[in-house]
């Protein structure tokens, strides 16, 4: 009867309009002037209602909003409910109390007006969940519930529960949370020995006035607990706004001197239970910083690790009593196994394998029956070991899968050149063995090995091979390396060196030397680095399809020849010699995938750009594995991440430097 009673009245407004509009038509055509006052009482009429549509509007509210309306018990009862409530149909507002009237429309009158206009953001969708949805009116914090109406058309009630003093007070105390702050003058005792006792003073005092203008920013405190160790405790919003601002305090102590040789490393713990878990956290984060190389800040969460900072390089230790330790040290632990596996990373080069070979040379001196494992067919050290198979002593190699049977609880697993689980040759092989010791020179990254009896981690090092070589140096003179493992290890110091060109410092030119006196030829190392015309043809293909981006040369290629993987690290180097590329990345298919070899010059650090394509390395030297990606898809991602490293460093140079 309703849905007739709406057909007959749409039906007679249709015909009056007909009517007028026939009627009008003589009217214009033999008597336009009669139209003048229709017209006029028109324009008059929607004058009025403009000059009086708030008037009208709060007609229509004062009526709407009574207590009683047409009997119904419905509208009482939500007038009197003690929270702001309002009716809403489609996207209009139909009805609302009082307290929504005071709360939200600050005394005004909204009827008929658009609900996106009265609450920005409001969804029904979400305000139908039980949870409800946050949303901010007027500086005010509601959670809005509704109920949906059964039928799309319908109407919904919606109302609002005024908890901005408990969102506020929740703010506040995450805002107030306390957080730690581990701070470290890297390489302190190398960069303070040789001063003057007033040089040292002045040094200090300068650091120590940019560190309390710092943390005085904040509401926490600083302590120095040693001579260049700092402990500061600090609330979460200032951490926050340390991150935003990429901890500047480090480009501030680096500009003290322009050399760079005076840095600080940052460990920050924060979003713990406690403040000793917090102080756990910064704990761990400083360690890693320092692992890393320093000048950086890491900050540690719930979550796992962020960075900032690491575009130094590490400053070299001049002293060995750490190596000579470390050498009696692992002597002991080789002498304790009943055998020993040596294990380097996966794709092993020529500084794994090399480094692999010292180490098993010092099993060879304590009588403990040792074994390289490593992967023949996927190595880019293939010339090397097989000369050494040529030389009779193709035994010292296994394939991983062969020492699975003779792994006992006194298996001893040295792991060389890389600190990363995912990275090992054999993950099986490293679950297996209860005894770890790393030897490594790469910047730790997270998912490092975690767990070592025994570690001996520089990252100021050339290569794994010069660390190697400092341990043997310690072991007994008699029965010392022979000249074609010094030739092995000689090779690796020059592979991450790029033949003593790149982050070498006096320690790498003392490790060669040491092993030229053990009958090294630099001559027959040489010719390790020799290649195939085939692999000089890729080479050469891969370096002329390269372009140049924000000073990065980048080049791609299709999946190479089997055998050919040497091509990719190769190619990365000669890009290295074209004017004005600070740093290179080269990216090859490589079954489904995509691996990722990177070089620079020390302008940028490609360890901290590849990272987040889980990728890891050292400042001048990286790399990274793709999985099921593409091409296209790599090239775009390494494009992103220099995108996003050249942003850091333009905000990192317009900090502000004050002189002290």
């Amino acid at each position: 009867m309703k849905n007739k009673l709406r057909l007959d009245t749409a039906a007679i407004m249709v015909l009056l309009m007909l009517c007028c509009a026939a009627l009008a038509v003589p009217v214009v055509l033999y008597a336009p002037q009669w139209l003048l006052a229709p017209v006029i009482v028109l324009a008059a009429a929607v004058i009025l209602i403009a000059v009086n549509r708030r008037r009208v509007r709060t007609f229509i509210a004062r009526n709407l909003s009574g207590n009683v309306f047409g009997g119904s018990k419905v509208q009482y009862s939500l007038a009197q409910l003690p929270l702001p409530a309002f009716l809403m149909s489609g996207n209009s507002v139909l009805w609302y109390n009082a307290y929504f009237k005071d709360s939200v429309l600050g005394g005004a009158d909204a009827v008929l007006m658009p609900v996106e206009k009265l609450l920005p953001g409001l969804d029904m969708a979400v305000c139908s969940r039980p949870h409800g949805q946050d949303i901010t009116v007027n500086g005010f914090r509601f959670t809005a519930y509704a109920s949906p109406s059964p039928t799309s058309n319908g109407a919904s009630i919606v109302y609002l529960v005024d908890d901005t003093f408990y969102k506020d007070t929740l703010d506040e105390y995450t805002a107030s949370r306390p957080a730690c702050m581990i701070i470290v003058i890297d390489s302190y005792d190398e960069l303070f020995t040789d001063m003057k006792d007033s040089e040292q003073a002045h040094e200090q005092e300068a650091i120590n006035r940019l560190l309390e203008e710092y943390i005085g920013q904040t509401t926490g405190f600083l302590r120095r607990v040693a001579n260049n160790r700092y402990i500061a405790v600090v609330e979460e919003r200032h951490i926050r706004r340390m991150i935003k601002h990429r901890f500047d305090i480090l480009d501030k102590v680096r500009a003290l001197h322009p050399g760079g040789s005076l840095t600080l490393s940052i460990g920050v713990g924060h979003g713990g239970k406690t403040l000793a878990e917090c102080q756990e956290m910064a704990r761990e984060s400083i360690d890693i910083a320092l692992g890393r190389g320093g000048d950086q800040a890491a900050v540690k969460t719930l979550d796992g690790f962020e960075f900032f900072g690491g575009v130094s390089h590490g400053v070299e230790k001049r002293s060995h009593v750490r190596s000579r330790i470390i050498a009696n040290a692992l002597e002991d632990q080789i002498r304790q196994s009943d055998s020993v596996l040596i294990m380097g990373h996966s794709m092993s080069d020529l500084d794994a394998i090399g480094s692999a070979i010292g180490v098993l040379r010092m099993c060879k001196m304590c009588g403990v029956p040792s074994v390289i494992t490593v992967h023949k067919g996927a190595t880019l050290a293939g010339q090397l070991i097989d000369l050494f198979i040529k030389a009779g002593e193709g035994d010292n190699f296994i394939e991983p899968e062969e020492t699975y049977e003779i792994i006992t609880p006194k298996t001893l697993l040295i792991v060389v050149d890389t600190y990363q689980k995912r990275l090992l040759e054999s993950q099986k092989i490293y679950e297996k063995c209860q005894r770890v010791v790393v030897i490594d020179h790469h910047r730790m990254a997270v998912g490092h090995i975690d767990n070592p009896i025994l570690l001996y981690h520089e990252p100021y090092a050339s290569s794994a091979s010069e660390l190697v070589c400092e341990l043997l140096q310690f072991m007994p003179t008699q029965g010392n390396i022979t000249p074609l493992e010094a030739q092995a290890l000689l090779a690796g110091i020059m592979l991450d060196t790029r033949s003593f060109a790149l982050h070498v410092g006096v320690r790498t030119f003392e490790a060669a030397a040491w092993l030229r006196s053990r009958g090294a030829q630099t001559a027959d190392t040489k010719l390790l680095f020799n290649v195939s015309k085939a692999e000089y043809e890729a080479r050469a293909h891969i370096v002329e399809d390269a372009y140049i981006y924000k000073g990065c040369a980048v080049a791609v290629s299709e999946e190479l020849e089997p055998g050919m993987n040497v091509v990719l690290p190769m190619a990365a180097n000669d890009l290295l010699t074209i004017t004005g590329v600070d740093a290179s990345f080269v990216a090859v298919a490589k079954n489904g995938g995509v691996n990722i070899s990177a070089r620079s010059m020390g302008a940028l650090n490609v360890q901290v750009i590849l990272e987040p394509l889980g990728g890891g390395g050292h400042l001048t030297m990286a790399g990274a594995q793709l999985k099921n990606c593409s091409l296209e898809e790599a090239e775009r991602r390494i494009r992103e991440e220099i995108d996003h490293y050249r942003a850091n460093q333009s905000a990192s140079n317009a900090v502000p430097v004050r002189k002290p």
